[in-house]
């Protein structure tokens, strides 16, 4: 079993910039796939972020790609993304995912998920 713990979510202008932070604990998850979606309201969940816990590169929706950074610490057991020119429509509770599936953007792929934290960008 894992528990995931997301954090960092919080109100914003847009342009500026959050942290995210998914905290792991339970059993060790160093090969599972990580990966951050986020659901607006009225709006299906999708995908951000996702990243192997061994390593490897890293993967984004294109509607981050260059702008959101999805990092891991592993000493920590903790997942961040990182969100920098951030824009009104990226506003969403954010949700991070611990899983053993391959394909970083299904969700099918994550057993695993955290509370949510809400992430909301001004204009």
């Amino acid at each position: 079993q894992v528990q995931l713990v997301d954090s960092g979510g919080g109100l914003v202008q847009a342009g500026g910039s959050l942290r995210l932070s998914c905290a792991a604990s339970g059993r060790a998850i160093s090969t599972y796939t990580v990966g951050w979606f986020r659901q607006a309201p009225g709006k299906e969940r999708e995908f951000v972020a996702g990243i192997r816990w061994s390593g490897g590169m890293p993967y984004y929706a294109d509607s981050v790609k260059g702008r959101f950074t999805i990092s891991r610490d592993n000493a920590k057991n903790t997942v961040y993304l990182q969100m920098d020119s951030l824009k009104p429509e990226d506003t969403a509770v954010y949700y991070c995912a611990a899983g053993s599936g391959y394909y970083y953007e299904r969700q099918s792929a994550y057993a695993y998920w955290g509370q949510g934290t809400q992430v909301t960008v001004s204009s």
